[in-house]
């Protein structure tokens, strides 16, 4: 066996045995508390001072298994609660959830709830930033990306929902990212909505993003998982069709971070963060926080084929416990930068995605950080 295949073995089993100390050290992040419900101490107290009812809203995506049957247990909840009758907004083809999270501002709503993946919060997202008013998950996507970074219950969407009318509001900051060349070919339903230009205008509008947006292998892995192998394993899909790009192209990019020097790079992948969490115990980007006004940079590169992606893989693994291997002769590597505003300029045009969602092929692209711009329930720390 050549040293580069004992090197990837190597890797395997430390990354291997990294991954089972995550496993068996994590706890739940979230402390117990008592269920949210107004309380009244007696009859004339309750004549003086009527107790707090917040409004809910659900932003429902209907085309999420189990979505339907969840609506009368939601209500229940709202009920057992004595909350008022909770609003209940679809999302649709045409409008994914940005027009009804400000419908239910309009009607006075006190928690907009994205019921959904990745993509119907980033449109709920989007029709909350600078309101002020705070959103809730209840994840029932593949992925859910924001909801992992929350530590949002996953898989248990009335404990989500009993965590957002219990929990506390945080304020964190939202990414965007706009296509500069060309914006005509990219589709991305969530930003045509939030304007009245044609779907196919090549005027570059701002793509939001809560999590990830990226360029080149992670766009491309997105952009060939099966939806039937996702809809069966979740998000091992994504790993699956990963494997098809293991021997994919090199990029050749420029990056410019902020106002300084534009520098060239030769990348499989360009990660630009707002949060690192991904599913599966990885952290790509473990220095990245939500609400730190920064944006984190990743650039990744591998050599020696299934090799340097062993190696890589260990190095992301063990980052994410937070150890950091210190190996010698890497051949493949992560480097790490942070930057308020990003310029990326890529020959030849390249898959990007935003938060899980592929919007097309781009060859210059920017992203900025809006600080502070959006308010989540999560649990008390």
């Amino acid at each position: 066996m050549t040293w580069e295949g004992w090197l990837a073995v190597a890797a395997l089993i430390v990354a291997v045995a990294a991954l089972a100390l995550a496993l068996t050290t994590r706890r739940s992040a979230l402390p117990a508390r008592a269920p949210f419900r107004a309380t009244v101490e007696s009859p004339a107290a309750a004549a003086d001072q009527e107790p707090s009812r917040p409004l809910v809203a659900f932003v429902a995506n209907p085309s999420k298994t189990g979505v339907a049957d969840l609506r009368p247990e939601l209500r229940r909840l709202c009920s057992q609660q004595y909350l008022p009758e909770p609003l209940w907004l679809e999302t649709t083809p045409e409008d994914p959830g940005i027009g009804q999270a400000k419908q239910a501002i309009e009607r006075g709503a006190d928690l907009v709830v994205a019921l959904g993946g990745d993509g119907t919060v980033r449109a709920v997202a989007e029709g909350l930033v600078g309101t002020g008013v705070p959103m809730g998950l209840v994840p029932v996507g593949t992925g859910n990306l924001l909801a992992r970074n929350l530590d949002i219950p996953i898989g248990d969407p009335l404990a989500a929902f009993q965590l957002a009318l219990d929990g506390v509001d945080r304020t964190i900051d939202v990414g965007w990212l706009r296509v500069l060349k060309f914006e005509s070919n990219v589709s991305d339903d969530i930003a045509e909505a939030a304007d009245d230009l044609p779907d196919d205008a090549d005027v570059p509008r701002d793509h939001i993003f809560l999590v990830i947006a990226g360029v080149g292998f992670d766009a491309a892995m997105v952009a060939d998982a099966d939806d039937d192998l996702k809809a069966k394993v979740g998000w091992i899909a994504y790993f699956v069709a990963g494997i098809k790009h293991l021997h994919g192209r090199r990029l050749r990019t420029t990056v410019t971070l902020d106002d300084r020097t534009e520098e060239p790079a030769r990348v499989r992948s360009l990660l630009i963060g707002n949060c690192g969490r991904l599913p599966g115990g990885i952290t790509l980007l473990p220095d990245a926080e939500l609400d730190d006004g920064w944006l984190d940079i990743a650039a990744i590169d591998t050599r020696g084929g299934v090799a340097g992606w062993a190696q890589l893989f260990g190095e992301v693994v063990l980052q994410g416990v937070g150890v950091t291997p210190q190996l010698p002769a890497k051949i493949g590597r992560i480097d790490h930068a942070r930057a308020r505003t990003v310029h990326v300029t890529v020959a030849g045009g390249e898959y990007v995605q935003v938060d899980g969602d592929v919007i097309g092929q781009v060859t210059e692209l920017s992203a900025r950080v809006d600080p502070g711009a959006l308010v989540v329930r999560v649990g008390a720390r």
